[in-house]
């Protein structure tokens, strides 16, 4: 049994971005269609091209929303009560991928229309008879930001709150906590909105860790995406070993989680949690090393490990049910990851 059918038209914000590219790639291969969302449609001109080639003509079409910003070379713009209307008409499903990735230290400007847009796409799913199931793409960050050499156990209810009061309450926080918090703070409005209003149709959200795998954009390998990380680390730069040792997920567990969160009833409430496997930089440039024997990667001392342990094996056996194989190594990952890298 499935929430919605073979053919069905699916809305996937963003779609231009790293996740949502990815995501609309599943959600084709799986036979259904895809609508996405831009800001421009001149950002998706290579997604149109790319999957007509791959899927055929009819099957994804781009329509332009002024919702949330992207990039951090994007300005703020304000996010306008119906801004999805329009696009969530006639689609069966909505993966609200969507959210502000400019990476900067304001909370109001991050966290404040963060909320907005997932409440907004909420309340114009609930004016379109025809929506049967929605999904929310949230973050690891959501429950918990990385911490190195700590014993944590993450449930399905564990939220970073810690994280969200020192945001407010720093004068110079940090952006990568304050995307946290933005992610904390929108994922629980969505679960509150469920609660007080039990829409019509079945929620669920994805909490991705670290995700690898090239990028669909091919002017995107060196992106402010985390997969443009792993590439920056392959060509030499220093730039992406600030971040400490964490959980990764293969993107396309990711987007298949999200297929599932829309298609499986087993998903409706579930927090799907995509931590696959924990890695450090050693463990990246140990698989450079085999990539490129002749590679100049030097290992990092004192790194630690990511020793949280998260909820993961219900999201891995929905994708040995849907996919027959769990989570993707982190070998095949990474490797996949640079193999388009030209050095």
């Amino acid at each position: 049994m499935s929430t919605i059918n073979k053919g069905d038209l699916v809305l996937v914000t963003d779609v231009n971005g790293y996740i949502a590219s990815h995501v609309a790639f599943q959600f084709l291969e799986a036979g259904y269609r895809v609508r996405g969302t831009s800001r421009t449609k001149q950002k998706s001109d290579y997604l149109v091209e790319l999957f007509e080639k791959k899927f055929g003509p009819g099957k994804f079409e781009v329509v332009e929303v002024h919702a949330l910003f992207h990039s951090i070379r994007s300005k703020l713009q304000e996010i306008h009560d119906g801004a999805f209307d329009e696009a969530v008409k006639g689609v069966a499903g909505i993966a609200h991928v969507a959210s502000v990735l400019t990476f900067s230290n304001k909370p109001d400007e991050v966290i404040t229309p963060t909320v907005k847009g997932a409440l907004n796409i909420l309340t114009s799913a609930s004016k379109e008879p025809g929506v049967k199931s929605f999904v929310y793409t949230s973050s690891s960050t959501a429950a918990l930001l990385p911490q190195p050499n700590k014993e944590i156990t993450v449930t399905k209810d564990t939220w970073n709150d810690e994280t969200v009061r020192q945001v407010y309450e720093s004068k110079n926080p940090d952006a990568f906590s304050v995307y946290g918090a933005s992610k904390t703070e929108a994922e629980k409005a969505v679960w509150k909105v469920v609660k007080e209003t039990n829409p019509p149709f079945q929620v669920s959200a994805v909490l991705p860790n670290w995700n690898t795998v090239a990028i669909l954009d091919p002017n995107g390998a060196f992106s402010s995406s985390t997969a443009s990380w792993i590439n920056q680390a392959f060509t030499g730069s220093k730039d992406p070993l600030q971040y400490p040792p964490q959980y990764f997920i293969d993107v396309d567990d990711t987007a298949r989680l999200h297929v599932i969160g829309i298609v499986d009833p087993a998903a409706n409430g579930q927090r799907l949690f995509g931590f696959a496997e924990p890695f450090n930089w050693n463990d990246v440039f140990r698989l450079f090393r085999e990539v490129k024997p002749d590679g100049e990667w030097e290992d990092l001392q004192c790194l630690g490990r990511d020793l949280s342990q998260a909820p993961n094996k219900a999201a891995e056996d929905l994708l040995r049910k849907h996919y027959g194989k769990g989570w993707t190594g982190l070998k095949e990952s990474v490797k996949a990851n640079v193999a388009a890298v030209k050095t």
